[in-house]
């Protein structure tokens, strides 16, 4: 297999091997990591798929963009440690099934992506006897996802930040009761702050001498695994050669960017519904041809999805032949008749969201988070306005049980709690306190992990 070299979005910087792309995080211009070449699939390849095991399909997906990084052998190894659970696909009604992204060791389909990089992260540190600082910034599930996956690998440190007001109780105690190589920042203000120091961070040549990397869903090693589960859902489910329409609630665009990235691939993914909550940036950017990032980004039940410029918007653009920038300038416009045809999205409301948690549980007996009816609010809205027939697939991204009282609130009873939330509460709380200033933040980079 020849090396697939990995470009950035920023088109100022030099391509790149996969283990490069995967130990800078961020390009050096501030761009993201693209394959040069994305894999094409066949029909004949994705028949093979439909008997393999879900560590199996994910050796075979990654394996088409990790070139020489990871030997085939070794690759199945690290995604047969990575995925020990279940991926339920739920039928709900006609053929619309909810697949549940939700059971991992943190409850969240961040632990997909979070823990196949982990595995790749500590093999190349391994093999090359280096040691790395992963900083990542969190709205709600990455960061106790990443401080899992991360736990205790040997030779990497991690830093997390996240914004006190905007996590669950459970999701902030599941990244600060671990301590050892994991250090938890609240920073005083939102998401995009957090995310805006840390963005910050990789560029400032006064760091240097600190081995920083990225663990958010720019790294492209959080990306590739998220292509994985559209493929699984889709040789489980479908027919032969039958289209699937696929539902995503989107925050930060990485998980619908692993869906686009499939599509482009060769799965025949008819449509992929795109659904927001009130950060409506992008359902409002696909209607007019007009990117408006919203700061600061508005405060929702459904938390890992506030975010008011999503880094991956850059690959979502750059995918379709466009340029926009990290501070959300676009400099060329992408092919938007292509971009709209692929993609149909929407925003949904505060009030809908709680309508639909109540209405799903009324109707189907489908137990919903809110980043859950986000998504099957969108499909059912796609359904309605499109006259949509055939597969359906929605994706559920958190345990219900990670937002008890809502789900208390709206329904009255409490969720089932997963034994690793239950394991969580009983543990010692440690962090640290930051304001959203850059200046303290550097400071406390260069104190704690400055050689």
């Amino acid at each position: 297999m020849t090396q697939n070299l990995y470009y950035s979005t920023n088109h100022k910087a030099p391509e790149v091997s996969l283990a490069e792309a995967l130990i800078n995080g961020q390009a050096p211009d501030r761009g993201l990591y693209m394959p040069r070449v994305i894999p094409q699939v066949d029909k004949k390849a994705i028949e093979n798929l439909r008997h393999l095991t879900y560590p199996e399909i994910a050796a075979f997906v990654i394996g088409q963009f990790s070139g020489d990084t990871f030997s085939r052998g070794l690759l199945l190894n690290l995604c047969k440690d990575a995925y020990d659970y279940e991926v339920p696909l739920e039928p709900v009604v006609d053929r619309h099934y909810v697949m549940r992204l939700d059971q991992g060791p943190t409850a969240s389909f961040k632990d997909f992506a979070a823990r196949m990089m982990a595995r790749m992260f500590g093999m190349l540190m391994q093999q090359e006897h280096r040691e790395l600082v992963i900083l990542t910034a969190t709205s709600g599930d990455t960061g106790s996802a990443i401080a899992h996956a991360f736990f205790e690998i040997p030779n990497i440190q991690v830093m997390v930040l996240f914004p006190p007001d905007e996590v669950s109780n459970r999701q902030r105690k599941q990244m600060t009761t671990l301590g050892h190589n994991i250090t938890t920042v609240a920073v005083d203000g939102q998401f995009d702050d957090c995310q805006a120091l840390v963005k910050r961070a990789f560029a400032d040549k006064n760091l240097k001498s600190i081995p920083l990397t990225s663990a958010n869903s720019i790294n492209i090693g959080r990306l590739l695994p998220q292509i994985v589960y559209y493929f699984y859902a889709y040789v489980r489910l479908s027919k032969k050669d039958e289209p699937v329409t696929i539902c995503v609630p989107s925050g930060n665009f990485g998980n619908m960017m692993g869906a686009l990235l499939a599509k482009h691939m060769g799965l025949p993914i008819e449509k992929l519904v795109i659904a927001t909550n009130s950060n409506d940036e992008v359902p409002i950017y696909l209607q007019s041809g007009i990117y408006q990032k919203i700061v600061p980004s508005r405060v929702c039940m459904s938390n890992a999805m506030n975010v008011g410029h999503p880094s991956n918007f850059a690959r979502v653009i750059d995918l379709y032949g466009g340029w926009i920038d990290e501070s959300g300038k676009i400099h060329k416009q992408p092919d938007l008749n292509r971009l709209r045809h692929d993609i149909w999205a929407i925003s949904i409301s505060e009030e809908e969201t709680r309508t639909v948690i109540k209405e799903a549980w009324q109707k189907h007996k489908l137990l919903l988070e809110p980043h859950g009816a986000v998504g099957w609010a969108g499909l059912n809205h796609y359904i309605q306005k499109e006259k949509a027939k055939g597969l359906m697939v929605t994706v559920e991204t958190a345990h219900p049980a990670k937002f008890p009282d809502e789900i208390e609130a709206l329904l009255h009873f409490t969720p089932d709690v997963p034994q690793s939330l239950i394991d969580v509460e009983k543990k010692e709380e440690h962090y640290l306190k930051l304001p959203a200033d850059y200046s303290a933040f550097s400071d406390l980079l260069i104190k704690q992990y400055s050689r």
